[in-house]
């Protein structure tokens, strides 16, 4: 893994900073990292990178930030083929909605598995009721992630 975008959808700036956090881990660890741009973000944008980490938070019902709906509607409408994509999510949510707990990160995942990518891992989910530093936990999720990302590599 040498180098991966960091896409992110946030409403309060909780998942802009835990992208901000994971990008200076990720270039710790020798990884090229660029954040997506927040607005004007584009499929074939994605469609061209080998390695993607989404996060992402959730608000009102379930839903994706306001600025990632284009993205979202776009990649869903142009059914790009993302096969050669590997990922990892890193939702953020609060429990006490438990009908819609993460929902933008679990909408993110479908539609990239969807259109072909490989998820490398499991899901993070960050409770906001229960995990005030979500930036630490992602922070420690990482860790795992990128061992299981550079095993992914070498099989």
């Amino acid at each position: 893994m040498d180098s991966a975008l960091i896409l992110f959808g946030t409403q309060s700036g909780n998942a802009a900073m835990v992208a901000e956090t994971i990008k200076s881990a990720l270039e710790r660890a020798g990884v090229r990292c660029e954040l997506a741009p927040e607005n004007g973000t584009e499929p074939d944008l994605i469609a061209r990178q080998q390695w993607l980490l989404v996060c992402c938070s959730t608000h009102g019902d379930g839903d994706v930030p306001d600025h990632m709906l284009p993205l979202i509607d776009a990649i869903g409408r142009a059914c790009p083929d993302l096969s050669s994509l590997r990922y990892g999510v890193i939702a953020l949510g609060d429990r006490t909605y438990s009908d819609t707990f993460c929902f933008g990160g679990k909408r993110i995942d479908s539609l990239l598995r969807d259109r072909g990518a490989q998820r490398v891992g499991e899901r993070l989910e960050v409770d906001a009721s229960t995990q005030p530093f979500a930036d630490e936990v992602a922070l420690a999720w990482l860790q795992g992630w990128i061992e299981q990302a550079r095993k992914s590599v070498l099989a």
